[in-house]
């Protein structure tokens, strides 16, 4: 019976082993799928950005978010993953230098610092967010 229940647990543990695995390459994927369109598409670089209360933004992925601002929109990349997109439980201000305004490697969003911020059109926004969608995404 013994002998049973760790085959069973040790099947148990293997397979969870296999789907992180997978769900880390298809993460890493999507995460390289972006950053291709951002070499493909020769993105232009900001280094700020004006903002106000009414801006709104939504996530691609931990790594990535779409900005929309009053006329523009933008691709936020984050110097690191970026867990508090998806994790409302720990919601951390965000540190900015000008209340109207946004600045690459120096300002945070969800307490996450800016690495860059890239100018996009909203055709590139609607790839962008279909790139999102691919199978294995937590949008």
């Amino acid at each position: 019976m013994k002998t049973a229940m760790l085959i069973t647990a040790s099947a148990l543990i293997t397979a969870c082993a296999a789907h992180d695995a997978n769900d880390s390459t298809s993460r890493q994927d999507q995460v390289q799928a972006v950053r291709d369109f951002i070499d493909v598409r020769q993105l232009e670089e900001m280094d700020a950005i004006e903002s106000r209360a009414q801006d709104s933004w939504e996530s691609i992925d931990d790594y990535f978010l779409i900005y929309k601002g009053r006329n523009d929109t933008y691709l936020v990349d984050f110097d690191r993953r970026c867990w508090e997109l998806s994790d409302n439980s720990r919601i951390v201000a965000d540190e900015r230098w000008d209340s109207r305004r946004i600045r690459a490697r120096f300002d945070t969003i969800r307490g996450c610092r800016i690495h860059r911020i890239y100018a996009l059109t909203e055709a590139e926004a609607a790839e962008l967010k279909s790139l999102g969608e691919a199978p294995g995404s937590r949008n």
